[in-house]
C-alpha cells in the first residue's frame, strides 16, 4: 500500500495567539523559539510582543509588500508560505526565495531601508509584523534578540550563495528537496514525506532553470528511485545519494 505523505505545516492555519504558555509565542515563532531556552527577562518577552501584531490573511497572489516601498517592519511567517520576487532585466522576474513558518521575511531591506524585492503569497499566508525601530532599540537590551536577527541575516546570505555556480538541473532538484525537507522537520514534520507548497514553475524560477528541465530532472530522480512524486506530494526514497548528488549545494 502507497504511504501516505504527512501533512504539510504549511496547510495549516495558525489559531491567533496559539504559542508556548511560558512565552506567549507561536510555536514556530523564529524569536520565540531562540529567547525562551536563555531566561530571557518576562519583562522583555512582553516587550516583544508589544512591538508584534498578526496580520492577514493574505490570500494566494497577495503581496505583503512592493519592491520600494519604505522599509517600517519585519514580517514572520506565523502559516502558509511567502516568496520573495525581484524584478530582472526585460521585465524577467526572480523568486530568490521561499518563506515557511518560523521564518523571516524583509531582512534584506533592513540596509537600503526600502524593500528590495516584493513579498507575494504562494497560498493563504498568516503572519506576524515587527515594528523594526522599536525591534532595534530592544535588541540593545536583549543580546538574544539581536543575535538571532543576526544568524537570520547570514542564512539568507548563506542561501543565495548557495545557489550561485555552474551546478546541473539535478544537483539543484536534489539540494532543492533536501533542504526542504530539512526545513520542514523544524516544523514538526517529516524530512522524506511532505507537500511541495510551490508549483514547479516556481521551483524552476528559484532554481534558474526551466520548467521542463526541472520536469525532466524530477522524473530522472523518479527513475533512479531516488525519488517518489504524486502530484505535489513529494517522498526523498535514498538520501544517500540524494545526498551524495547535491554536494556542495547542500550547508557543511
Amino acid at each position: 500500500m502507497e504511504a501516505r505523505v504527512k501533512q504539510s505545516a504549511t496547510d495549516r492555519a495558525p489559531a491567533i495567539g496559539a504559542g508556548s504558555e511560558a512565552s506567549g509565542f507561536c510555536a514556530t515563532c523564529v524569536f520565540g523559539s531562540a529567547l525562551t531556552p536563555h531566561g530571557i527577562d518576562r519583562a522583555l518577552l512582553d516587550e516583544l510582543q508589544l512591538v508584534m501584531r498578526h496580520v492577514g490573511p493574505f490570500r494566494r497572489g497577495a503581496a505583503v509588500f512592493r519592491a520600494g516601498e519604505p522599509f517600517r517592519a519585519l514580517y514572520a511567517v506565523r502559516g502558509g508560505v511567502i516568496k520573495t520576487v525581484y524584478a530582472g532585466n526585460a521585465g524577467r522576474e526572480y523568486i530568490a526565495g521561499f518563506h515557511l513558518p518560523g521564518e523571516m521575511v524583509g531582512l534584506a531591506a533592513i540596509h537600503a531601508g526600502r524593500f528590495p524585492c516584493d513579498a507575494i503569497a504562494v497560498d493563504t499566508a498568516y503572519l506576524c509584523r515587527f515594528e523594526f525601530r522599536s525591534l532595534s532599540a530592544l535588541t540593545a537590551r536583549a543580546p538574544a534578540v539581536q543575535e538571532q536577527l543576526f544568524r537570520l541575516l547570514s542564512r539568507d546570505i548563506g542561501n543565495a550563495i548557495l545557489l550561485a555556480g555552474d551546478h546541473s538541473a539535478d544537483e539543484r532538484v536534489a539540494a532543492f528537496l533536501i533542504r526542504l525537507g530539512r526545513r520542514f522537520v523544524l516544523r514538526g514534520c517529516s524530512a522524506s514525506e511532505f507537500r511541495l507548497p510551490m508549483g514547479r514553475r516556481d521551483i524552476a524560477n528559484h532554481l534558474g532553470l526551466a520548467p521542463e528541465t526541472v520536469s525532466r530532472a524530477f522524473g530522472r530522480l523518479q527513475q533512479q528511485g531516488w525519488i517518489r512524486v504524486r502530484e505535489r506530494n513529494v517522498s526523498l526514497l535514498r538520501n544517500d545519494e540524494l545526498l551524495r548528488l547535491a554536494g556542495a549545494l547542500l550547508p557543511a
